[in-house]
């Protein structure tokens, strides 16, 4: 219960973030709307969604028995049609969200690769944890580095949340990259949007093992490079 307390925390703030990028991204590219609606702030309260923060993450709980789940913020609001770059400008947005989840993981894992390499954070601890948290071993009660807890979990969950997110499926911000690159009418791109959130549940159903068996593959990649255990 504790390692998904952090977790949550984690996944809430690491969330908030991403939907931040997203508005501060609009709001450089010309559109105030998420500044005008309040919405360029960390407060977490800000961004909770009933289901994306509270439905999903219980229903996928439920469904998987407590192996997995996902949670999203509250999608920051942007207006496309104020961007000063119509065609890329929506891609821009889209990946200002992945992006910040993947400096925030970077920043993270060198805090830690230089914590780790003058002995603040034993070695052993971290290869530990990563075992750990790859194989549903306790985090918070393993008596290891706290400070080795918190950073890798932190990069796990922003490392998750991007490339989750570029998933080309319409809500997901992959989607917006793939609709830069295709000619797509602008009322099918706004069908998508609004109605493709139907379709994520029963794709990560089905799909969900290799999806994440890739998401997987990409974090273990990451620690191996960033941290070099």
């Amino acid at each position: 219960m504790p390692d998904l307390i952090l977790l949550i925390i984690v996944l809430i703030m690491s969330a908030v973030v991403h939907e931040v990028s997203h508005g501060l991204a609009a709001f450089w590219l010309g559109d105030p709307t998420a500044k005008y609606m309040g919405r360029l702030t960390l407060n977490p309260l800000k961004h909770l969604d009933p289901w994306g923060s509270l439905l999903m993450p219980a229903f996928l709980l439920l469904l998987s028995g407590g192996r997995f789940f996902f949670a999203a913020a509250k999608p920051v609001p942007y207006n496309p049609y104020n961007l000063r770059d119509q065609k890329y400008g929506p891609a821009i947005v889209g990946a200002a969200g992945p992006l910040s989840n993947i400096f925030i993981a970077l920043v993270f894992g060198i805090f830690l690769r230089i914590f780790i390499s003058t002995g603040f954070v034993p070695a052993n601890d971290a290869a530990t944890l990563l075992g750990n948290l790859f194989t549903g071993g306790a985090m918070l009660g393993s008596g290891l580095s706290a400070i080795a807890i918190i950073f890798i979990m932190i990069i796990y969950i922003n490392i998750l949340l991007a490339f989750f997110n570029l998933v080309p499926i319409p809500p997901l911000d992959g989607s917006k990259l793939l609709f830069a690159l295709l000619p797509i009418r602008e009322e099918t791109k706004i069908y998508l949007e609004q109605y493709g959130l139907i379709f994520i549940i029963p794709i990560i159903i089905l799909f969900s093992g290799p999806i994440f068996a890739l998401i997987r593959f990409i974090e273990l990649l990451f620690f191996r490079l960033v941290l070099g255990i």
